[in-house]
């Protein structure tokens, strides 16, 4: 049977986020997420896109002659076949990274994908989504990202770090939410606490105005 995937968008940008921010990047957007948090910039790829079979998704990646590809969504583990993929690109000499928003299984991702997972805030609506049992599955390449509005979500992502020792275990990104936390603000505390976590701006919004490069 051909494997496929429903595909919103496969795109060449700059990465706006994580530890690999800033590296030229190929995206591949999935189609469809069974979450709907308060601050998502991509409920575009909520339904929609067009069904691809993988060596048409190679093909289109191969066009961009780079190295490093995200896979990412809406939620791209809502479609089983993404771990298949993930595996691939992998097998085919690509640097992967997989943005999730954690409310899906990541046991089965083969282990030379970096995770990149959220721990969905208070203030995101779908906090009783988070499968804190990931947290096992992560490695020490591995990223979780606290996507921060305000002092309720500071608070709370601190208490998530020392519950779950995270910054012992994974690279940790703390983000504001655009036009809700102050940057600055968020930065102050981060040093005020000497949290050891990564400060992130979402870069493509500084560059372009929009969500592309999530």
């Amino acid at each position: 049977m051909l494997e496929t995937l429903r595909i919103s968008e496969i795109f060449y940008s700059l990465q706006g986020e994580s530890s690999r921010v800033g590296l030229p990047t190929v995206f591949i957007r999935l189609t469809g997420c069974p979450l709907r948090c308060v601050y998502c910039d991509t409920s575009y790829a909520f339904s929609g896109g067009v069904k691809m079979s993988f060596d048409a998704i190679f093909k289109e990646v191969e066009k961009y002659q780079c190295g490093n590809v995200c896979v990412t969504g809406g939620e791209p583990l809502a479609q089983s076949e993404c771990i298949g993929l993930l595996t691939k690109l992998v097998d085919l000499g690509y640097c992967v990274s997989l943005e999730t928003s954690g409310a899906l299984d990541v046991s089965k991702i083969d282990s030379r994908v970096t995770k990149v997972m959220d721990l969905k805030t208070p203030s995101s609506g779908e906090m009783d989504k988070n499968r804190y049992e990931n947290i096992a599955y992560l490695s020490a390449h591995d990223e979780v990202k606290f996507v921060i509005a305000g002092e309720e979500d500071y608070n709370w992502s601190k208490n998530i770090l020392k519950q779950y020792d995270l910054t012992n275990h994974c690279y940790v990104l703390f983000s504001p939410v655009a036009n809700q936390q102050n940057p600055t603000q968020l930065a102050e505390k981060i040093l005020e606490d000497k949290l050891a976590v990564r400060f992130q701006i979402q870069l493509h919004k500084l560059l372009w105005q929009d969500a592309q490069g999530k």
